[in-house]
């Protein structure tokens, strides 16, 4: 048996409200995305802090949304990647020493035992110890490049990034001229400290926070580029970076980006 359901005539859409389907076409064109408004930074020299010149970085560098999620996958990532894992200790058949049976089965009254390599003995083997192995974990290239952006935008927001002109350095490698310094352009200890990247090692520079760092005055880390990371960029009150170090960096860490995104255009 079976039910016919009739339709009004007046539950129907009118053909004129019924738009057709655009042609297909198989070309797409690609159309490259909105862009975004550039930001800007000012190039201070250094020690001097006076402004010598503006640079500008597109949106998609210095201008990212806070992603904590990101920021957070990237930190563990590193830390992953900095475990050693050389703990080692010795199962049964790993301790020295021979495997006759300590006293017979029965007879003594005793609970049975095995060789004296058993993890209930002194001496003998641990039981579930730990090994060496691998802690590193796996992150997606886009991601941690995002991250890496993301770092440098949330300080550029926050006012706590500052460009440095290149080749910047200490006319002497004292650890009280820097204190001065850094006191009187408010970027001491006092005030949280600072994070230096550089292109390259200056002599002057890294002697001077090498030797603050072992009195009582460390006035922040200095690094170079190829030694920092993500968690470096948030440390501290201050990012101090070198601009050939940043520019640098935004180049390296933007494999994310998709210059053209094809979308389809009907003509």
């Amino acid at each position: 048996m079976t039910t016919e359901i009739q339709v009004s005539e007046s539950s129907q859409l009118p053909k004129s409200r019924i738009e057709p389907l655009p042609p297909y076409n198989p070309h797409l064109e690609r159309r490259a995305p909105p862009q975004a408004p550039d930001v800007l930074t000012t190039v201070y020299n250094f020690p001097s802090m006076e402004p010598s010149r503006f640079a500008f970085y597109p949106a998609t560098h210095l201008n990212l949304p806070l992603r904590r999620d990101i920021l957070h996958r990237a930190v563990i990532f590193e830390g992953d990647a900095t475990r050693k894992g050389l703990a080692s200790t010795k199962w049964r058949d790993e301790v020295h020493g021979s495997g006759r049976k300590i006293r017979p089965q029965k007879g003594l009254g005793k609970a049975r035992l095995g060789d004296k390599k058993s993890p209930m003995l002194k001496g003998g083997g641990v039981a579930f110890g730990p090994h060496p192995r691998d802690f590193s974990t796996k992150l997606p290239r886009k991601i941690y490049d995002l991250a890496w952006r993301t770092a440098l935008s949330y300080r550029y927001k926050k006012g706590e990034l500052i460009v440095l002109e290149n080749r910047f350095d200490l006319e002497m490698d004292e650890p009280r001229w820097l204190a001065q310094i850094m006191k009187w352009h408010q970027l001491g200890h006092k005030n949280g400290g600072c994070v230096v990247v550089a292109r390259r090692e200056r002599a002057n520079l890294f002697q001077a926070f090498a030797k603050s760092a072992l009195g009582k005055t460390k006035q922040g880390m200095i690094k170079t580029e190829e030694d920092v990371d993500v968690k470096d960029l948030l440390k501290l009150g201050k990012l101090m970076i070198e601009k050939r170090s940043l520019d640098s960096l935004l180049k390296n860490h933007s494999s994310d980006l998709n210059r053209t995104v094809p979308t389809a255009v009907y003509t």
